[in-house]
């Protein structure tokens, strides 16, 4: 992946959002990850989660990841990219296949896999990830994990998540401009998933919401599996311009207001609070009342919210999410998001930091951060998976016999399964005639 200083391989989260581009470096070990390194700077090259301007997407990424390896200490070349925005697109399909030796092996999962997938797609687009819901072994459902069972015929359900392939491709070639390859893109709010939610959350239903500059980003896990995903390109931008609009101020200044100031429940401001508002092209800054800047915010958050909620009703789900909704994203910091997001969801929430990791845990644990983290753990998954099938063993291969008149048996014999005594006797036979 890139030069590590010790014997862990690292892996990169690179999160190219619309507000900003962060860079996460950690070193995976058997006994965990350790975050190395972070780097995060401003960007203006997105909007909405798409790439609209690619000099200066690039820009931030290589700023992003010369902050990031410069604190790690190592030489970046490969990343796991996220990619978000209102292109991404999430269809139900299924597979079934054929168990080849009566107990189910990984082959067997990965061909009931590709057979969910092999469905039609628009020239246009592309599959980004095969999530699988549950897997099927003959007549049992409900089942996580078919591996080492036994059954004749294995059936799968799963989401199918698809995206443009021309704003997937945007994002490669920006990390390429940057001299660094793409291991794999990932689905923005599959990553912050990882970071935030705990498998107790994934086994009894829980809604992430990630609410970033650009978009908002809802994942539904239902019985441990992810069973739903939806984009909705509105974020914390714009609450951005409402605020500037409403306050006659500029873009940055709002930005500032709104971080600093601001808070997403009216009734929580005191009457007597006050802000400072800059003015605009040289006119003298003003001071009003905190309430006017909450009564700008508490509009559009309370449409983002609602908007959400319909987003979840419509998939006939919203009463398996026992465990809530958790929030994420830059915009979460807004005070009062959380209780507000009660009263409209009508389910618990909590804010959602990134968990599972240790080292500079002090530098990536805001919601911000979230995704950042989720690919450095995608990554270290994936990295898992890898090793496994690599280390697992063979299958176990049938002895092959065929009768000929030289007494050798040729390559391309027959399959013939015989019992143990027989076998032994082959093998005598076999080592006698070679």
């Amino acid at each position: 992946m890139s030069t590590p200083l010790s014997n862990g391989e690292i892996v990169v989260g690179l999160d190219v959002g619309t507000t900003k581009v962060c860079a996460v470096v950690g070193e995976v070990a058997e006994d965990g990850i350790t975050i190395l390194g972070v780097g995060s700077v401003p960007c203006r090259g997105l909007r909405k989660g798409i790439v609209s301007n690619i000099d200066w997407t690039v820009r931030s990424i290589k700023d992003a990841i010369e902050s990031a390896q410069t604190m790690a200490g190592v030489e970046i070349r490969t990343v796991y990219a996220g990619v978000a925005g209102s292109h991404i697109r999430s269809q139900v399909s299924d597979g079934v296949a054929a168990i080849a030796g009566g107990e189910v092996t990984r082959a067997d999962v990965e061909r009931v896999l590709e057979g969910a997938r092999a469905i039609p797609v628009d020239a246009d687009r592309q599959i980004l990830h095969v999530l699988p819901r549950e897997y099927l072994v003959d007549t049992q459902d409900g089942i996580r994990d078919p591996i080492g069972m036994s059954g004749v015929r294995l059936g799968v359900k799963v989401n199918l998540v698809t995206a443009a392939t021309t704003c997937v491709q945007n994002v490669i070639r920006c990390a390429e401009r940057c001299n660094l390859a793409v291991a794999d893109v990932v689905l923005e709010p599959l990553a912050s998933a990882e970071s935030v939610l705990s498998d107790d959350e994934k086994e009894i239903g829980a809604a992430v919401i990630d609410i970033g500059g650009g978009t908002t980003d809802i994942l539904l896990y239902v019985d441990g599996g992810i069973a739903h995903t939806s984009v909705i390109p509105v974020g914390g931008n714009n609450i951005t311009n409402d605020i500037a609009a409403g306050l006659r101020t500029p873009m940055a200044e709002a930005d500032r207001l709104k971080r600093l100031s601001g808070c997403a429940l009216g009734r929580m401001v005191a009457d007597d609070e006050e802000i400072e508002v800059p003015g605009v092209g040289g006119h003298p800054p003003r001071r009003c009342p905190r309430r006017v800047l909450s009564d700008i915010i508490e509009p559009r958050v309370e449409e983002i919210f609602a908007v959400v909620r319909k987003r979840i009703e419509d998939t006939g789900l919203i009463e398996q999410l026992s465990a809530g909704a958790i929030l994420t994203g830059g915009a979460v910091l807004l005070e009062g998001m959380a209780e507000f997001a009660e009263e409209i969801l009508g389910m618990p929430v909590r804010i959602g930091h990134p968990v599972g990791v240790r080292g500079l845990t002090q530098l990536i644990a805001g919601p911000q951060y979230a995704t950042g983290v989720g690919l450095v753990k995608y990554g270290a998954q994936i990295m898992s998976e890898a090793q496994a099938r690599e280390a697992a063993p063979p299958a176990q291969s049938m002895i092959r016999v065929q009768s000929s008149a030289s007494g050798k048996i040729p390559k391309d014999a027959a399959v013939m399964t015989l019992p143990r005594a027989e076998k032994s006797k082959l093998w005598e036979w076999i080592k006698q005639a070679f």
